[in-house]
């Protein structure tokens, strides 16, 4: 019985240890920035709206779907790119905002997406 715990108590902790490495390379992964790119941030406004996602897509294909309190965290290679905010559901037949950006490396740029009267707005901070 004696052996059976200690075999027990040994495997627990390899897969501790394994689960621990693991978490931290994802860390690790996850903020380092690809070489020559600039760091996209995009929030989703407190008011956007009930029940309402905001969909962004870079250069024609959508990164994010986002609901209420959530944000786009995202790298872009440097150069020109089109940023397209979108309602879904779409129900009031609000406009897109549209905003072409150029990236440059190392950069940061913020945006806030809010809903202004029957048009959506990418607004830079």
């Amino acid at each position: 019985m004696n052996k059976y715990s200690s075999i027990v108590q040994i495997l627990s902790l390899a897969c501790a240890c394994l689960i621990v490495a693991e978490s931290a390379s994802q860390a690790g992964a996850a903020t380092a920035a690809p070489a020559n790119s600039g760091h996209l941030l995009v929030y989703r406004a407190a008011k956007f709206g009930y029940r309402l996602s905001l969909v962004l897509s870079v250069d024609g294909k959508d990164v994010a779907s986002l609901g209420e309190g959530q944000s786009y965290d995202g790298y872009l290679p440097a150069g020109q790119h089109v940023l397209v905010a979108r309602v879904a559901p779409n129900r009031t037949g609000a406009r897109p905002a549209r905003e072409t950006v150029t990236i440059q490396a190392g950069q940061t740029y913020s945006y806030t997406a809010l809903l202004s009267g029957e048009n959506l707005a990418l607004v830079r901070k």
